[in-house]
């Protein structure tokens, strides 16, 4: 039987990219973001690869829009097997230059939206006890930086009632699994149609990687029950470091935070923090010449049983050798 996904965020970047994995799996998916014209691209890209499409034009900022979004997909492909939440918005700029009509909205879209997304699955997962619900972290969950402090304080706080939830459900004996999904930096077009305040063009601290590395992440935590994942040694660096020493990153990035910004000017142009940026976007950004198609790390983790399967066998292969040789060795007279 296909799955019935839900992806919030689905017309560009992750979200498409995750979209189109599940259409080569053959799930029946509904989008949900703004822009039609992208979500019917995303949905064309769905049906060419094998699966179905239902486009959902909802603003995740609203629980109503997310409510019906979801009645929708369950009245259309029947009962809903994952949810995926994808939607972000992000402000470039100091905090103090940020309005609080602009921070609340990046909050309610980032962070509220994941909070009404698992409102609305939970609502139908709990009562059948089955379902996955997967939230779309980053690095920036656990080390914040500086000029993303919207971005940064919605991510943190995703991890925060994830985890919470999660222990509810395990209270209550659920199989219900919520997991989350660390994301290094990403080539989507994000760093162009966020709203920017610094006069400067905005690019992802490198390394770079193709939406398709965290798309791969993202169908996986959807099936392997994992509490959560890292994407990229990028993320398992930042984390370990931020564990082991946060104050000296306070410094070492206060020093060189300009690195998320270019030497070009930022070109004027329509931002998507309160309303969809008009045209048609895709899964990439501008950085397909930097960006990594793969994932060292990321293969690691999802090989990880093997691994250690295969460091088991090694592990006791070496044992038996050097037991061997210890029973051949001749007794001292």
């Amino acid at each position: 039987m296909p799955e019935t996904v839900v992806i919030t965020g689905a017309a560009a970047g992750v979200g498409r990219a995750t979209a189109r994995a599940f259409g080569r799996r053959g799930a029946r998916v509904g989008l949900l973001a703004r822009g039609v014209d992208d979500l019917n691209d995303a949905a064309a890209e769905i049906e060419g690869a094998g699966g179905k499409a239902l486009v959902l034009p909802t603003d995740v900022a609203d629980p109503d829009a997310v409510e019906a979004a979801a009645e929708a997909v369950e009245r259309q492909f029947g009962p809903i097997d994952i949810w995926i939440n994808c939607a972000m918005a992000t402000i470039f700029a100091h905090f103090w230059d940020i309005t609080p009509e602009e921070y609340r909205r990046a909050t309610e879209v980032t962070y509220l939206g994941y909070v009404y997304g698992t409102m609305a699955a939970l609502k139908r997962m709990r009562s059948r006890d089955h379902g996955t619900i997967v939230q779309v972290g980053s690095a920036l969950a656990y080390r914040a930086i500086p000029l993303q402090s919207a971005y940064c304080g919605g991510k943190f706080a995703i991890r925060g009632f994830t985890d919470s939830v999660r222990t509810e459900l395990i209270h209550d004996g659920s199989r219900v699994h919520l997991t989350m999904v660390q994301m290094p930096a990403l080539n989507t077009p994000q760093f162009d149609w966020a709203r920017n305040k610094t006069g400067r063009r905005a690019q992802p601290v490198p390394p770079i990687f193709q939406p398709e590395v965290a798309a791969e992440a993202i169908v996986y935590a959807a099936h392997s029950r994992r509490r959560e994942i890292y994407v990229g040694g990028s993320t398992v660096k930042a984390i370990l470091a931020n564990k082991v020493a946060p104050g000296l990153l306070d410094h070492l990035l206060a020093r060189n935070y300009a690195g998320q910004l270019s030497n070009e000017t930022a070109p004027d142009r329509p931002d998507n923090l309160f309303a969809a940026v008009p045209g048609r976007h895709a899964a990439h950004g501008r950085f397909d010449r930097e960006a990594r198609p793969h994932s060292i790390e990321l293969w690691a983790s999802l090989q990880r049983g093997w691994l250690f399967a295969g460091i088991g066998v090694a592990a006791g292969a070496a044992i038996a050798m050097l037991a061997g040789r210890g029973s051949r060795r001749p007794l001292l007279s």
